[in-house]
């Protein structure tokens, strides 16, 4: 028989004898006897076997009862902090605000660079306005490149402002709306709406902290109208491939931190309103044989630099107003 049978608990015994049941008598017979040949040998004895069994069931009730307590805990964290989790790795990865979507993905994994691009190179190379012919050579050079007064003809240089954005943007239905990609940079502007909400003394900066965004033109209706402002640059090759979408970066002081454009394509940036400097670095496996330069570029200018390779940031003279369109060609 079982030593536990005999305890005096009728409830208990119920318990053990359906047990006993589950187990089948051929099983019950051969715990019976292997409990009186323990009992025989005197090594134990019957009360320490009762006490040890009582602390077993001790110990079944209260940790049984803390797992359970355990487990609805997790659960409740997992439903409670799964959504809040979500929602800030969204924010840092995902959504428009941060950085380009997964950009530290694409940091960690890029390849190794070449360091041939950066070779000798201590500043941009600067030409004057001149014609398509007279640029090829440099088309698709990986050397920075400043076009003097490449854009200076540009109605956008008179024309394209902060009011003029800003009703623009209100006046297309849905454009604010879009999903197009948003850089709020160091600002606490997470969204155009943020922007074109703010008070004229804070946009013109004459009060608050200054400000820096840059976003994508995919709405077709709001870039239809920008370009009625600015044609493509008049020195890229005629079969250079052009995107459906431009970026407008504006604002004050600290523009871009240092960062590469994981894009397809060369860029060119047409500098409209105020003075920029330009800071570029290799690849930090290049540092060895390459070295960061700074330069400086004026209202009127375009900017040609390969940010694929090219580590960029730049920043804006204390009180001047930064506005630039940036798009790509290949």
């Amino acid at each position: 028989m079982f030593l536990f049978i005999s305890r005096p608990t009728r409830t208990l015994g119920n318990r053990m004898q359906a047990v006993r049941e589950r187990l089948g008598p051929d099983l019950s017979d051969q715990l019976d006897a292997l409990h009186r040949n323990v009992m025989r040998t005197g090594l134990v004895s019957t009360q320490e076997l009762e006490e040890a069994f009582r602390k077993t069931r001790d110990m079944d009730h209260n940790p049984n009862r803390l797992n359970l307590l355990w487990l609805l805990g997790i659960v409740f964290f997992i439903m409670v902090a799964t959504p809040v989790f979500y929602e800030t790795i969204s924010f840092l990865l995902g959504v428009r605000c941060f950085l380009p979507n997964n950009y530290l993905v694409w940091e960690a994994t890029r390849p190794i660079s070449d360091c041939e691009f950066c070779k000798g190179v201590r500043a941009p190379l600067i030409l004057a306005n001149l014609t398509m012919e007279e640029f090829a050579p440099h088309a698709y050079s990986s050397m920075p490149i400043i076009v003097k007064r490449a854009v200076a003809h540009w109605p956008a240089q008179k024309n394209l402002n902060f009011a003029f954005i800003k009703e623009l943007y209100e006046r297309v239905p849905g454009a604010m709306d879009s999903d197009c990609q948003f850089m709020h940079f160091n600002s606490d502007l997470k969204s155009l709406k943020h922007v074109f909400s703010m008070s004229a003394e804070r946009s013109n900066l004459t009060q608050g902290v200054p400000w820096f965004v840059g976003w994508s033109v995919c709405q077709p209706a709001v870039l239809a109208e920008l370009r009625k402002l600015y044609p493509r640059p008049h020195f890229l090759p005629f079969d250079a491939e052009m995107p459906h979408t431009d970026f407008i970066l504006m604002g004050y002081e600290q523009g871009a931190v240092m960062h590469l454009d994981y894009i397809p394509r060369l860029m060119w940036q047409a500098q409209l309103s105020g003075n920029k400097s330009w800071f570029l670095a290799p690849a930090p496996e290049c540092d060895h044989q390459c070295q960061p330069f700074s330069f400086y570029v004026e209202p009127g200018d375009a900017v040609l630099v390969d940010t694929r390779i090219w580590y960029h940031a730049n920043s804006i003279p204390k009180g001047q107003f930064s506005l630039t369109v940036q798009s790509e060609y290949g």
